[in-house]
């Protein structure tokens, strides 16, 4: 069924605020679920509102929670998110890495005692907007085994950069340092279909096709082998020893019924292009770089799907109607 962006989020919000979470923690979250619909992201869209629903009700995020800052240092700060639904800390360390970075050149922002987080790409793109570069970064529960080894360590932790452009849409970079999402292994499994091998490893360390024994007892395959294990290290080092959130072995997966308090870690980095080259000649090197990738035709740029999905989605986002009953379902029990 479509429905328009406006009633996905008042439906969204509903269920949110219904299983716990406070009136900000519940449109900040949804604001953002409904923002990765319209960018072509159902996997991270609606399908996540039951998945914070239970989180809340199960105990594992506080939607009472208010974040508070509890390190500032000139270019630099720490938000404890206190273990709400993140979306509320998130938008407090894109602001302070904007206003930061205006006045450093360059800004940090770090959050420890955090959650799943959603899109990062999302997330930058205020950054991109007031015309700064953006980097973000994020660990997440086990799924990468360190490399030789059998058990998942390491998070997906995905990892996102925006480039702003001139009166164009931002170069939008986005990507887990998994093969596959996770989300989608998770489809396959429910549908009953085998994944391709290459996609995650079982309990033993070997690669499998079946979604079941790599969700619940396997891990999934690093992008690039030991160079995206090694990339997947970097990032829960970031994320974890710089905010001194939990690493990815120290929270229970974020899809597990019962569980704790994930605890995890996020980083957003914001640099200001006219502290550096300027702005004239940053916007001149990125066009350039720009133009010789579309020299040949078969070329996409990074985020133009997603730009174009959005631009689509004014017309209306499609949900499965099994999805909006759930939700409905959750906003009035």
């Amino acid at each position: 069924m479509k429905k328009k962006a406006e009633a996905l989020f008042q439906l969204a919000r509903a269920a949110l605020e219904k299983a716990g979470a406070h009136s900000k923690m519940a449109e900040a979250a949804a604001r953002h679920l409904v923002r990765a619909e319209e960018q072509g992201l159902a996997t991270h869209g609606m399908s996540r509102v039951p998945f914070y629903c239970g989180m809340l009700r199960n105990g594992r995020a506080d939607g009472a929670a208010n974040p508070a800052m509890v390190a500032d240092h000139a270019a630099v700060c720490l938000i404890d998110n206190r273990d709400g639904l993140p979306y509320v800390s998130v938008q407090w360390a894109l602001d302070e890495v904007i206003q930061r970075a205006r006045r450093n050149g360059i800004a940090f922002a770090g959050i420890r005692n955090s959650a799943h987080v959603g899109v990062l790409g999302i997330h930058l793109l205020p950054v991109a907007e007031a015309g700064l570069v953006g980097f973000a970064f994020t660990n997440s529960p086990a799924a990468i085994p360190a490399w030789g080894g059998k058990k998942g360590l390491f998070g997906t932790n995905p990892v996102a950069a925006a480039f702003p452009r001139k009166g164009k849409d931002p170069l939008v970079i986005d990507l887990a340092l998994t093969t596959v999402v996770r989300g989608k292994i998770m489809m396959a499994m429910k549908r009953g279909e085998k994944i391709p091998e290459g996609w995650a490893l079982d309990r033993h360390g070997k690669p499998t096709t079946d979604p079941k024994e790599a969700i619940e007892h396997g891990s999934l395959f690093p992008i690039g082998g030991a160079k995206g294990a090694m990339l997947a290290l970097m990032f829960e080092l970031i994320c974890a020893s710089l905010t001194g959130a939990a690493i990815g072995s120290e929270a229970d997966s974020f899809f597990a019924e019962k569980g704790n308090k994930p605890r995890i870690g996020q980083a957003f980095i914001a640099i200001d292009p006219s502290a550096l080259a300027g702005n004239e000649k940053y916007s001149e090197r990125v066009e350039t770089v720009v133009s010789t990738m579309q020299a040949d035709p078969e070329v996409r740029l990074p985020g133009a799907r997603r730009f174009a999905s959005e631009k689509s989605s004014k017309n209306g986002i499609e949900v499965a109607d099994d999805l909006l009953a759930q939700i409905e379902k959750l906003c009035t029990t």
